[in-house]
């Protein structure tokens, strides 16, 4: 016996009034509209057609009856004048073919002798079209190639080979019919132009918009690692410590919990300060951001780990921008997280050089030796102190000393700040 064939699934499609799947370009889906707005969109070109059809033929009928010289309108000579705006469907999406199909028809229609009239407005429309999309020289082209044929029609054919008398040359008239396509045409380019203005200052601000979000999330990644590389080595440590000792000396162990709470909590509130500007000024926190005056906090904190950190200052200290402030304390910490998880040192020295007026100089240093293997980290702590430094024209140097040990060596601009 077969086994009983469950029913087929369906696969689920975008809801009726969804915009649909996103396409495989990347690109936002199209908004969905109600269909009596897409139907009259594509009716656009039916509808421009239509009504320079109707001009076409009905101005050119009229024109005719003042011409006595020009050839009568006929069957061909009114399916010309249909053909030129039907054409004009395809100025969109084949701005090419509709400036060559009208230019022909055009043409044509001169060289027929029919009457002069709005038969040129089928033309001039598939021409601008085509200039306003970027295809400048068809335009161009089919611009002179119909008026080089209606001043071969008018002036240089023999007499016997036109089908209507021959026009005397006006200076006048033909400068005006000549100036008046050259400014339809620049109008045109002022268009083009103007258009292409717009677009190029819309994808310059969409770029600048795009590079500060791009700043921002790096600036915001710097912060978050080194808020938590340093946060969360102190509690890896004091963990560690709590749980040799949590049988043996309880107390001790208890202040290793004590040090986890409160270090703990410190990240939780500098994490949230920087995650607060992702909701905008309104939301941001008051508090001020961490700047050299909070060092002994540091000191504290690597003192409970095991770390001895001193802090020496050469100079007298002064004012610093809020940015380059911060960028100070930030180096200090990741270099003091690196002392913890990758040297057997239990002493370092922080030293804060003030004698050059224009810049600060930071120093972190321990005697080591370095302890290898897996220390923890993603290994982005130096790296993200250059990026630090170098937005503020700083440089970061590290490495090894001769006598053993590790430093890391920061120079930091230090403009003028104006007091309030």
């Amino acid at each position: 016996m077969m086994p009983p064939t469950s029913p087929p699934t369906e696969t689920p499609g975008p809801p009726p009034h969804s915009p649909g799947p996103r396409p495989p370009s990347g690109e936002p889906p199209e908004p969905w509209r109600p269909p009596w707005v897409r139907a009259a969109d594509a009716g656009r070109p039916l509808g421009l057609a239509a009504a320079v059809a109707v001009v076409q033929v009905v101005g050119s009928t009229f024109a005719g009856r003042n011409q006595g010289g020009r050839v009568p309108l006929d069957a061909v000579g009114y399916l010309l004048l249909l053909i030129g705006p039907a054409l004009l469907v395809l100025r969109c999406r084949r701005p090419v073919v509709a400036v060559v199909g009208t230019s022909v028809v055009t043409a044509a229609y001169l060289g027929a002798g029919y009457p002069y009239g709005p038969v040129f407005v089928s033309w001039l429309i598939a021409c601008c079209t085509a200039i306003g999309s970027g295809h400048r020289r068809v335009a161009w082209a089919g611009l002179g190639g119909v008026y080089l044929v209606h001043v071969l029609i008018t002036f240089a054919l023999p007499a016997d080979w036109q089908r209507t008398p021959p026009s005397a040359f006006s200076w006048q008239a033909e400068l005006g019919l000549l100036a008046w396509l050259l400014l339809v045409a620049a109008g045109a380019e002022l268009v083009r132009f103007r258009r292409e203005r717009i677009a190029a200052h819309r994808a310059y601000r969409q770029q600048l918009e795009q590079r500060r979000a791009n700043e921002e999330r790096l600036k915001m990644a710097r912060e978050l690692h080194d808020i938590l590389a340093h946060s969360l080595s102190l509690i890896n440590i004091q963990a560690g410590v709590a749980l040799a000792l949590l049988d043996r000396r309880p107390e001790e162990a208890r202040t290793a919990l004590v040090t986890i709470k409160s270090t703990s909590k410190e990240a939780l509130g500098e994490v949230r300060q920087v995650l607060a500007t992702l909701r905008g000024p309104e939301a941001a926190p008051r508090g001020p951001a961490p700047g050299l005056d909070r060092l002994d906090e540091l000191t504290d904190q690597a003192d409970r780990v095991g770390l001895a950190a001193e802090v020496q200052e050469r100079g007298e200290r002064r004012a610093l921008a809020a940015g380059v402030d911060l960028t100070a304390f930030r180096i200090v910490q990741e270099a003091l997280t690196n002392v913890i998880r990758h040297s057997a040192a239990r002493q370092a020295v922080v030293v804060l050089d003030w004698t050059d007026p224009a810049a600060l100089v930071v120093r972190v240093e321990d005697p080591g030796p370095a302890v290898f293997g897996d220390a923890g980290g993603s290994g982005s702590g130096l790296a993200g102190m250059r990026e630090r430094a170098a937005a503020f024209g700083g440089t970061i140097t590290a490495g090894p000393l001769p006598g053993g040990g590790f430093r890391v060596r920061a120079e930091l601009p230090t403009p003028k700040v104006e007091s309030e």
